[in-house]
């Protein structure tokens, strides 16, 4: 009798962006991975633009069958993705996690590049961020009210 193997993996997007805390120069990168057929957030870390903000964010999710990552071409991406993942560079294949970054500076106000509002400590801005990422992605074992779950 012939078995038939399934296998899971994710194929996923990676993105990072900017903001500040006290002033301009004082930069702080949110780094996160979705998961690319849902939009879900799988895992984020803030630290600078620096290739161990990355290898933090890949300890994160190691443990995930990720095999297909989505990118733009900044070089840490290259440098630091396993090899086991399949790498696809392009802004033509990242426009969903480039349209959450439009949602994130959109919700929240400290975010937004142009404000009198932005964070004075930087643990308190990274709270609040993943308070929104708990909430909004997170919440009762679901990602999102918005994601289809049928």
């Amino acid at each position: 009798m012939a078995q038939l193997e399934v296998g899971f993996f994710l194929s996923t997007e990676w993105d990072e962006f900017w903001s500040f805390v006290g002033s301009k120069p004082n930069q702080r990168w949110t780094w996160y991975a979705i998961e690319r057929h849902s939009g879900c957030i799988l895992a984020y870390h803030n630290g600078r633009r620096t290739d161990e903000s990355l290898k933090a964010l890949l300890a994160k999710v190691a443990h995930l069958p990720i095999k297909v990552c989505h990118t733009d071409d900044w070089g840490a991406y290259e440098r630091c993705m396993p090899l086991e993942y399949k790498q696809i560079v392009g802004k033509d294949n990242t426009w969903k996690i480039e349209r959450k970054n439009l949602n994130f500076r959109t919700h929240l106000k400290r975010l937004s590049r142009r404000t009198i509002c932005f964070s004075k400590n930087e643990d308190i801005h990274d709270k609040v961020i993943g308070m929104y990422i708990n909430r909004y992605y997170f919440r009762d074992g679901k990602f999102s009210d918005a994601v289809n779950t049928a």
